[in-house]
């Protein structure tokens, strides 16, 4: 089996998906993207495509090497989502070829259902006891929102009591057997963090997520000593080097993402090597149906697995939705919180490639919004 051809299609509401297509029909797809920087994932894709073509899609863990270091140039997040994207597909088409599921091909299931969680309250959170309820409603068990929108450099009284306040309306909603999640977004200064995180403890958040940026590594160890509140990080980390001082540093959650760090060859590494450090593993997926499917094939196989994000009905989706590109939903049917394990081939995931297609002549170019502080100054978002 020889892979003859490799396509990328630019699908709202912000996804790249790629389908590698091999010489005796076997089909494999893939999600390689950096959300609004898609179109340059896109020709990172076309020309890592140069390297697969004629080449036995079977060989993962070799195709895998040479995608990631076999540039002089190597890493980041472009390169990392081109190889997640390219790896995804692989891994499809050799589950499709055995007629297995690719968590079989890994060593079989450790459990038959993943719990998952949904969000609430957008960007800038408002209007939370109506969302979380009505995820209650759906049969979530677990939400996530982020902490707040813009903030200063050092919170005031009434931004810190803000972020309580609005993590208390969900628990509120959800009641003691229930979790909220907290995402920082790197929005906080690491002296802001210090100062919220011991605030939102006793509403017992299931974990505060990126509470500093990825390139204050170097100042994890602190903030784990001083927070009562378990910290993960994880979306905007490539590969294990860069997990490895989050890890050493303390941190209670692993939040690699699929479509990001090097697709299931590199996450399972960073899996393991997590597990030497006694954290969990919660992939981040805020992304569309095969990157949440790949993620699943790793949750499944997982023993320190966590819990996994999902995009449906996040404030991002416009135009489509984790549903839009599939053909058979029942993979990502939830119930009780929780996504259920398939036997499907491959990934376990249907992609219907007219709709793909006929979206991919529509395209998008989704740029993340650019925040600022009521002086003017740049704020991340």
């Amino acid at each position: 089996m020889k892979i003859t051809r490799v396509e990328t299609f630019l699908v709202p509401p912000r996804w790249l998906f790629c389908r590698v297509e091999t010489d005796d029909g076997v089909v494999g797809w893939g999600e390689p993207v950096v959300e609004g920087r898609a179109e340059v994932v896109r020709a990172a894709v076309d020309v890592l495509a140069e390297y697969l073509l004629g080449k036995d899609p079977a060989r993962i863990q070799d195709h895998w090497q040479v995608l990631s270091k076999g540039g002089f140039y190597r890493g980041g997040p472009v390169l990392s989502s081109a190889v997640a994207g390219l790896d995804q597909a692989l891994w499809d088409i050799a589950g499709k070829a055995y007629g297995a599921p690719v968590h079989a091909l890994l060593g079989g299931p450790v459990r038959e259902r993943a719990r998952v969680y949904a969000w609430v309250g957008g960007d800038e959170p408002s209007a939370l006891a109506e969302q979380v309820a009505a995820q209650v409603d759906a049969g979530f068990t677990a939400v996530k929102m982020n902490a707040a929108g813009v903030t200063s450099p050092l919170t005031t009284p009434a931004e810190t009591a803000a972020v309580v306040e609005r993590v208390a309306v969900a628990r509120e909603v959800l009641g003691a057997h229930r979790d909220v999640a907290v995402d920082f977004h790197g929005r906080l200064t690491p002296a802001s963090a210090r100062r919220v995180l011991p605030e939102l403890a006793p509403l017992h958040p299931l974990f505060a997520e990126e509470p500093l940026l990825p390139d204050q590594a170097h100042l994890l160890p602190g903030l784990v000593a001083a927070s009562p509140v378990p910290l993960a990080t994880g979306e905007r980390l490539y590969g294990r080097a860069d997990f490895l001082p989050a890890l050493t540093a303390g941190i209670a959650v692993a939040q690699p993402d699929l479509s990001h760090a090097g697709g299931i060859t590199e996450v399972l590494r960073i899996a393991a090597l997590a597990e030497t450090y006694g954290a969990l593993l919660a992939p981040h997926c805020p992304l569309g149906p095969i990157a949440l499917a790949a993620s699943l094939q790793v949750a499944w196989v997982t023993p320190h697995f966590l819990i996994q994000e999902q995009s449906r009905g996040i404030h991002y989706n416009k135009d489509a939705d984790l549903l839009s590109y599939v053909v058979d939903t029942e993979p990502f049917r939830f119930t009780e919180g929780h996504a259920h394990r398939t036997d499907l081939p491959g990934l376990g995931v249907e992609i219907d490639e007219t709709a793909v297609r006929a979206a991919d002549r529509r395209g998008h170019a989704w740029r993340n919004p650019v925040w600022r502080r009521p002086d003017g100054s740049f704020a991340e978002w």
